[in-house]
């Protein structure tokens, strides 16, 4: 299997805590600007934005980055993702990795990590992340997705719950031996997206939150690649920005 993919950056205008993020300034540039060039730093043969809104496009492009208008109705980035595709005729077996457009640190390995993780294997057609839990609030932590891997590191289940419950030494002895966090950068497949996104929402996906969970309840395997640290978070607020910019003008 080839080892080319592409990388796809959903990015709307529109969030509640910080409006206009993707063109919002890093370093005197748009931290749109920032995250395709993690992307084309992981080695991707073609890295495009996917957006609903005309002044994202246009400053993708002044940047010398690709863009696309797409469907302003779409319900996720994944849908979103998967007209891009499809108007690009992609062939069903391109890799494609999800690259959120808030991630302006997120290193190019990661990147590249998701999309050999594909690559090397026929069973699965979607990868993912993980890294080892690190503290013990985030193994309690709602806001921190854990994984279960089996033998051959496909995802067994995903939760906002501490999984595996311990029955002998949780909570209060807890060990994060063998305790996985999910990262959430995904690799698919053309065709995978092209069926995906006429699935319905299922109840375990419901119940969690978790949109990957979706995938596990029609039965499609999801492969896992462990890392040996998770990347830094990205930028959701006002703090956040500041602490990015100090990040890169640090740099």
């Amino acid at each position: 299997m080839t080892q080319s993919f592409k990388v796809v950056i959903p990015a709307r205008h529109g969030s509640t805590r910080l409006p206009g993020k993707p063109l919002r300034l890093l370093a005197g540039k748009p931290m749109i600007a920032h995250v395709c060039e993690r992307a084309v730093a992981a080695g991707a043969d073609e890295v495009l934005v996917a957006t609903d809104d005309a002044r994202i496009v246009q400053a993708v492009k002044d940047t010398g980055h690709q863009a696309m208008m797409t469907d302003a109705g779409h319900r996720s980035g994944t849908d979103r993702i998967a007209e891009v595709a499809r108007r690009m005729a992609w062939p069903d077996d391109t890799v494609i990795v999800n690259l959120q457009g808030d991630e302006p640190l997120l290193a190019g390995a990661y990147i590249e990590a998701a999309a050999l993780c594909l690559n090397s294997q026929s069973k699965a057609r979607v990868a993912t992340l993980a890294a080892p839990v690190q503290h013990r609030d985030e193994l309690f932590n709602a806001n921190a997705v854990k994984v279960v891997l089996d033998k051959d590191d496909y995802a067994l289940y995903f939760s906002r719950a501490p999984i595996p419950w311990d029955r002998d030494r949780f909570p209060d002895r807890a060990s994060l031996d063998g305790y996985w966090r999910h990262i959430g950068l995904y690799a698919y497949t053309a065709g995978f997206l092209e069926e995906y996104q006429h699935w319905p929402k299922a109840p375990i996906e419901a119940l969690e939150a978790l949109e990957q969970l979706r995938i596990l309840w029609q039965g499609e395997a999801i492969r896992v690649r462990t890392v040996k640290t998770a990347p830094p978070p990205g930028v959701d607020t006002e703090e956040d920005l500041l602490k990015v910019q100090a990040i890169l003008e640090a740099k």
